[in-house]
């Protein structure tokens, strides 16, 4: 576990690059903070008086969402108020000093407020503005809202999770929201690179239900090639046996038997006790094994249940079986590799005190990516990113303060929400 220090770091390999993110809840929020993560200036474009939703999320800490604190680390809050006509020239003037603008609304919405698409992109053609949402900017469902378990539900990956004939089981992180944010990134970046070549901004569209059709990748490829419907498999894998969890003396495990080498099936079978499986025709080979993992399976069990996990990952390790335990989450946080790579991170809040989170996996040689702080208090940028960005004098702002254009200070009454 690493602690956040004043200890003086390269600048990122997205030193520079600003970025106004009007996003909220996961999804975009998840988006931005990769770029943040990456050296990039995020501002958190956020709507007065309360901000983003997801500050009224917990788990909390003296108040304050630590759900809000893990998605939006590193970055600066500002807020405005974008329906009037002086936040929006606010805006505008912001947009002029920006390299990517990012929204996750419904489709429409940035129009009707007259910050739309084409609108930023006439104004300043070299900004990359990216939308995320449910369906996307075109198609017949493009103005349905959309979350996370909606898009997983409709892109069928739920279908394929949990375990035969039983009810359908959602995944334990929101991988509609998380895959929707991680080709938001990947879009940004490209859009960003592409830019360097031509001088030209462009749109980036990110659907989550296309996120979720993309990772589908060996149940699509089944589909077409079989005509049959892939269904839920437990821990299993569709065409590779063994690899799943197995139950042990004091937990679970979890095996992977490489495809195409083919002591590593004689070398499981006789470290757990099975050598009479070797010669089975049943289970020559992962082809055979899969086709006959319903009489399998049992066998297996029965073995892997006399011994302890980390008795059977030090077993077998040995032989090069790629192998480990299932963890808890507490466990997973703990091990030794995750410590050794700083995968977890503590920052310290002016309110919440110490907020420990996971870190950035992003390991560049030069200019990794690294956490930069924690997620801000709402609107606490305001006057700095004015005058850092626009040159606006602490009077100028102030006034703009008075009108209720900018707010400097606010936000949920967590306390309050918490008693309703």
């Amino acid at each position: 576990m690493t602690k956040s220090t004043n200890e003086t770091h390269p600048p990122g390999p997205l030193a520079g690059v600003r970025v106004l993110d009007l996003t909220w809840v996961l999804a975009g929020p998840y988006a931005a903070m990769i770029l943040c993560d990456l050296g990039a200036e995020v501002v958190k474009v956020e709507r007065p008086p309360h901000g983003d939703v997801a500050r009224t999320t917990g788990p909390f800490v003296n108040n304050e969402s630590m759900y809000f604190q893990s998605v939006n680390r590193g970055k600066r809050s500002i807020s405005i108020d974008l329906r009037s006509d002086d936040g929006r020239e606010l805006f505008l003037r912001l947009v002029d000093e920006a390299d990517v603008v990012m929204e996750n609304f419904t489709p429409g919405v940035m129009d009707k407020l007259g910050i739309g698409p084409d609108t930023l992109l006439e104004r300043n053609p070299r900004l990359v503005f990216a939308s995320t949402s449910g369906f996307g900017q075109t198609g017949p469902w493009r103005d349905r809202p959309a979350l996370d378990i909606i898009v997983q539900g409709m892109g069928g990956v739920m279908s394929i999770t949990g375990y035969p004939d039983e009810p359908p089981a959602r995944p334990g992180t929101s991988i509609g929201d998380i895959c929707g944010g991680l080709y938001t990134a990947i879009g940004i970046l490209a859009a960003l690179r592409e830019r360097e070549h031509s001088g030209q901004g462009q749109s980036v569209d990110i659907s989550m239900l296309d996120c979720q059709i993309a990772i589908l990748e060996n149940a699509v490829a089944r589909y077409f090639a079989t005509g049959s419907e892939p269904g839920p498999l437990g821990t299993r894998h569709p065409s590779a046996t063994p690899f799943q969890a197995f139950p042990t003396a004091d937990g679970w495990m979890v095996v992977a038997l490489s495809w195409g080498i083919a002591t590593q099936w004689e070398l499981f079978c006789a470290e757990l006790g099975l050598p009479e499986l070797v010669g089975d025709e049943r289970f020559e080979t992962s082809f055979k094994r899969t086709e006959n993992h319903a009489e399998l399976e049992p066998l297996l069990f029965d073995a892997t249940r006399k011994q302890s996990t980390a008795h059977w990952v030090a077993a077998l390790s040995q032989y090069g079986i790629p192998i480990g335990p299932l963890n808890s989450i507490g466990q997973a946080v703990n091990q030794e590799q995750i410590v050794a790579r700083e995968m977890i991170t503590t920052l310290q809040h002016p309110i919440a005190g110490d907020v420990t989170m996971a870190a950035s996996p992003l390991k560049l040689s030069r200019t990794p990516g690294r956490v930069y702080g924690a997620g801000p208090q709402f609107g606490q940028d305001s006057e700095a990113v004015l005058s850092e960005w626009l040159g606006l004098s602490e009077e100028a702002t102030a006034a703009l303060v008075e009108t209720g254009v900018v707010l400097t200070e606010g936000g949920p009454d967590i306390a309050a929400y918490l008693r309703a």
